[in-house]
């Protein structure tokens, strides 16, 4: 009968989910609002040798969680199945995924109440347009124009929304007659299960030249702070030697010890205060001759 054989396809895919869970470190949900098909296939292309991506049910989704008791705390993650999802298996970092999903994305043309990705700014120049309404429609969202040659053109660079802000209709649809592509489309990680762990969107996003900056201020001053109390490690030993090895020969110079390394610099040295000492002698001579006239004057 056709319900008994819609059940066994359920019943088959949720068998089939079962093992998708059982067999990955990774389960991920992104959502799927705002992409596009094709979009979604070029992910899936992209990233096949290394993680299966499918859209599922949230229901069979359950069912598939709820045969897999040996995965800890997997449950926690059916509080988190809302709206149209994908769900992604993979053994990769979750942070490694996130930040592969993120560079993935891609600008689209704006509608009413889409959020800007960036700020948004019209450059000066001929927009292309012919006069008529689009003067006032441009007008109307801050454009200062002016017409030249037939064209209507923007007079200068002017902000029309800020990253963050929402997008109106009137705006919208300006930008899309301009050709701006304000509003980025493509999949985001919802929530992430890594083996017992929730992670969530928030947690996932990581500033990766901001937390390289962090790391290397951290590494200069801790390598400043090895060499200022001496403490040797494997990346301050060869300068902690060159440190010791200028001051063994400053000291040696200085206490005119010699040594393999030092002799030479103290022969130059007893040279130039040598060439010192004799560059004075003439007035030392002077002075015993100036004393013996002043006596037979006297």
């Amino acid at each position: 009968m056709p319900s008994e054989q819609v059940l066994q396809e359920k019943m088959d895919e949720v068998e089939e989910i079962t093992q998708l869970i059982s067999g990955h470190k990774i389960v991920g949900i992104a959502s799927l609002q705002k992409v596009r098909a094709a979009q979604l296939q070029a992910f899936k292309k992209n990233l096949l040798d290394k993680v299966y991506m499918r859209v599922i049910k949230n229901t069979l989704m359950k069912m598939a969680i709820e045969n897999c008791k040996d995965k800890p705390d997997l449950k926690k993650l059916e509080e988190h199945l809302t709206g149209s999802n994908v769900y992604l298996f993979t053994d990769l970092n979750p942070f490694n995924l996130a930040l592969t999903l993120e560079r993935g994305k891609v600008k689209t043309t704006a509608k009413s109440g889409d959020i800007a990705a960036f700020d948004v700014v019209v450059p000066a120049g001929n927009t292309g347009q012919a006069p008529g309404p689009i003067i006032s429609q441009l007008n109307a969202v801050g454009l200062p124009t002016r017409i030249e040659s037939g064209s209507v053109w923007v007079s200068k660079d002017t902000l029309v929304v800020r990253k963050g802000e929402a997008i109106d209709e009137r705006l919208a649809s300006v930008l899309s007659k301009l050709g701006i592509k304000p509003v980025e489309s493509g999949l985001a990680m919802s929530f992430v299960y890594d083996e017992g762990l929730i992670i969530t969107q928030e947690q996932l996003r990581i500033d990766v030249d901001g937390t390289k900056q962090s790391i290397g201020a951290a590494q200069a001053e801790a390598f400043a702070l090895s060499l200022s109390v001496a403490y040797p490690t494997n990346e301050t030993m060869v300068s902690l030697l060159q440190v010791a090895h200028r001051e063994a020969c400053s000291l040696s110079i200085g206490a005119a010890i010699p040594t393999k390394e030092t002799i030479e610099d103290l022969i130059r040295k007893a040279h130039a205060q040598m060439l010192g000492l004799s560059s004075r002698l003439p007035t030392i001579e002077e002075k015993p001759a100036q004393a013996e006239q002043k006596t037979e004057k006297g």
